[in-house]
């Protein structure tokens, strides 16, 4: 973590400088920086190519429960709190769908309303016709 930061600041302050306020060694730095990504970092990588083809096939909406069997399916094994990081990392979430919630009861035994219109809307004078919008708002008793 250390020398990431050295190495985003050393256009700015010398190397000698970060090591010694950071109390690392030179040498280690600059080793840091020959070496190239650990294995772990290499297999980060790799998992997260696979864990954004799953969230795009599941339509963004499975999170790394529904997940972690979907990759294990595909032959990915890996943890839930490491798809978690790794998730984060990437700035994916899951989308909520938000199920259709029926607000029209059509099977009761209350009197109904006729139809004095019969779908011909051409009133012959003002004050013929006159037409309502209903709105549904929810209370403490259920949906008026």
């Amino acid at each position: 973590m250390k020398y990431a930061f050295m190495k985003q600041w050393c256009k700015v302050f010398a190397v000698n400088v970060m090591c010694r306020v950071l109390e690392v060694s030179r040498s280690g730095y600059y080793d840091w920086l020959a070496r190239g990504p650990s294995a772990r970092a290499r297999e980060d990588e790799r998992l997260k190519v696979e864990i954004r083809a799953a969230h795009q096939r599941s339509r963004e909406t499975y999170g790394p429960r529904r997940l972690q069997p979907e990759l294990a399916a595909n032959g990915i094994q890996a943890g839930r709190d490491r798809i978690t990081r790794l998730r984060r990392s990437m700035g994916l979430y899951c989308c909520q769908r938000r199920r259709f919630k029926v607000t029209t009861n059509s099977r009761h035994n209350l009197p109904v309303a006729p139809n004095l219109l019969n779908q011909t809307f051409e009133p012959t004078a003002p004050n013929q016709v006159w037409v309502s919008d209903l709105t549904y708002v929810a209370t403490g008793e259920g949906w008026v």
